[in-house]
């Protein structure tokens, strides 16, 4: 093995940190590569989100293709085998924890990935002919999977024994410190600032610990709106305290096989907007009707109010993911929300019904008003404004 594969332990940190570069680097060229892909796939569509052009938006993904596949090899291609090699001799140390065994699948993961993308740059087809595109395209996910889930190896990798918190407190400073900062609590005077979790699963979160117009800043561990949690540490500033507390580790995912470069296929939707012009303009009561309809239909095409409920019910799964009080609280009244905006929709799609049922349209009487009125001639001199009325003076 090289040096590089294989680094000594005083040499670990700085080489960890290059390996960790490339992957940071690489996402972030990807996240660009994802956004002009996107731009230029938003030009082969309808304005209800439908491809009208296939040829373009082919040879759009071409393009998407082969820019991340020259973004790996550049970036990429010569650190993923030891990236993954420093990641996992960090995993093996860490204590255990529920995300460990995830962890563990995800470099598994990113190693299958990074084989299938080292065979095919071993054997590279034609530049410029099909078979090239469709390597590129059969690459793609292996390269979106590095994109998406690289972070994780990169923080293991880049984490040191430094990194393990231990506590500065006494257990009777930390029963007082914790006895202020609860009583802050009640008062509203301890106002969280930041929150994340720790490499052994502990949710640690900064606050601003108000008393007498003088704040401290505390690190505490737990949740805050459960009974356990604890002062762990108090600082003079935000800058101190990241100094000596266990570092961030890469947050968790809603649903296991989320992908922000692998989303699905926008459906055709038709906005809010839209649909309240079409009422405007309508003259017929079924035309009104069909709009209201429009937005309670649900299916793949489903309309706005549906698409909210949508939104509402993930939201609320989100909540209760937190797996904190407020945050199955607030799972409980999104849920509630969600129940409320079915029935409105039902409402609402009864009522669209009634609507076109009545088979009427407006008066004539409601005039439309022209909004180009006449113009004078070019040679025409405007008209003389009337003389203005003298008001008599008023006299004490």
């Amino acid at each position: 093995m090289t040096p590089a594969s294989n680094p000594t332990p005083d040499s670990s940190l700085p080489v960890a940190s290059e390996f960790a570069d490339g992957a940071r680097g690489f996402r972030l060229r990807m996240a660009g590569i994802d956004h002009e892909s996107e731009v230029a796939l938003d030009m082969t569509r309808d304005r209800y989100g439908r491809t009208v052009h296939a040829g373009a938006a082919a040879a759009a993904r071409a393009h998407r293709d082969k820019a991340a596949v020259e973004a790996y090899t550049t970036r990429l291609a010569p650190h993923a085998e030891a990236l993954l090699g420093a990641a996992r001799r960090a995993l093996d140390e860490l204590p255990p924890a529920r995300h460990l065994a995830g962890w563990r699948a995800v470099l598994d993961g990113l190693a299958v990935s990074a084989a299938e993308i080292r065979r095919a740059l071993d054997r590279p087809a034609a530049p410029g002919s099909a078979a090239e595109r469709a390597q590129h395209a059969a690459l793609w996910p292996h390269l979106a999977a590095w994109a998406d889930h690289s972070m994780i190896a990169s923080n293991l990798a880049g984490q040191s024994d430094g990194q393990h918190h231990k506590a500065p407190l006494s257990e009777e400073e930390q029963q007082m410190w914790t006895e202020r900062a609860q009583a802050a609590q009640r008062r509203g005077e301890l106002e969280l600032t930041e929150s994340w979790y720790a490499a052994d699963g502990q949710p640690i979160s900064l606050a601003y610990l108000v008393e007498d117009d003088d704040s401290t800043v505390v690190a505490l561990r737990g949740d805050l709106d459960a009974p356990g949690w604890q002062v762990i540490g108090h600082y003079t500033d935000q800058y101190e305290a990241g100094k000596v507390l266990p570092a961030p580790v890469p947050p968790g995912v809603l649903r296991a096989d989320v992908s922000g470069f692998n989303r699905p296929e926008p459906a055709p939707e038709i906005s809010l907007h839209e649909l309240t012009r079409d009422v405007i303009e309508a003259q017929h009561a079924g035309d009104a009707s069909n709009a209201l309809l429009s937005a309670t239909q649900r299916g793949y095409d489903a309309g706005p109010m549906v698409r909210l409920q949508e939104l509402l019910e993930t939201s609320c799964q989100f909540a209760h993911a937190l797996e904190t009080v407020q945050g199955r609280q607030i799972a409980a009244r999104l849920s509630a929300l969600g129940r409320q905006m079915e029935f409105l929709a039902r409402e609402v799609e009864e009522a669209a019904e009634d609507l076109g049922s009545t088979v009427a349209v407006l008066p004539p009487h409601r005039t439309p008003v022209l909004r180009v009125r006449p113009r004078p001639a070019v040679d025409t001199a405007p008209p003389t404004p009337p003389p203005r009325a003298s008001t008599p003076a008023r006299h004490r």
